[in-house]
């Protein structure tokens, strides 16, 4: 996949040291599910595993003039029987370029992809509660709030919430012929 800026490309083992760094920075961590001890042989350990299981797929942000990886996408729960998917991780774990937009410009792509190539119904995410920057964007993309998983996720030996959206085909076409008309 590709946007005007930035390239969306199956992550590739080259990528795992930069999980691994983003993954224990706490501006990245704090809206997800990774235990303060996580390593790099963790990352690779889940990134071997997500490999073997052909319902997840993990994606890498690269900036296209500098090839740079930037952040990661993780999709699970990919479905085709019912032509659904979970984008379960989207982060940008490169401090400069948050707050530019990428996560939106990388999402509106990453939904295009989803409802247009892949044909799909359903897309579904999730989001933890108090995350006001992931609830805002995720509005304004046009997700519809489907209620809160209680005590979903574990992190560090703690319960969180959260909260669920959902995107359907018909509610994607609309917004997108909306724009561009």
């Amino acid at each position: 996949m590709e946007t005007k800026n930035y390239l969306i490309r199956e992550s590739q083992f080259d990528d795992y040291k930069y999980f691994a760094e983003w993954e224990v920075d706490p501006f990245v961590t704090q809206y997800l599910s990774y235990d303060e001890d996580r390593t790099y042989e963790d990352v690779v350990e889940e990134a071997y595993a997500n490999r073997a299981d052909d319902t997840k797929i993990d994606y890498t942000i690269v900036d296209k003039m500098t090839g740079e990886p930037i952040g990661r996408v993780f999709l699970s729960r990919i479905d085709r029987h019912s032509d659904s998917l979970d984008i379960t991780k989207i982060y940008i774990g490169n401090a400069d370029y948050r707050g530019k937009g990428v996560a939106r410009e990388v999402l509106e792509e990453l939904l295009r992809y989803c409802f247009i190539f892949l044909h799909l119904e359903r897309v579904t995410l999730d989001y933890y509660t108090g995350n006001v920057r992931a609830s805002s964007l995720y509005e304004k993309m046009g997700f519809k709030p489907e209620g809160v998983a209680r005590n979903s996720t574990k992190k560090d030996g703690k319960y969180y919430d959260l909260n669920l959206m959902s995107m359907l085909k018909s509610e994607y076409l609309a917004r997108y012929s909306a724009k561009k008309g």
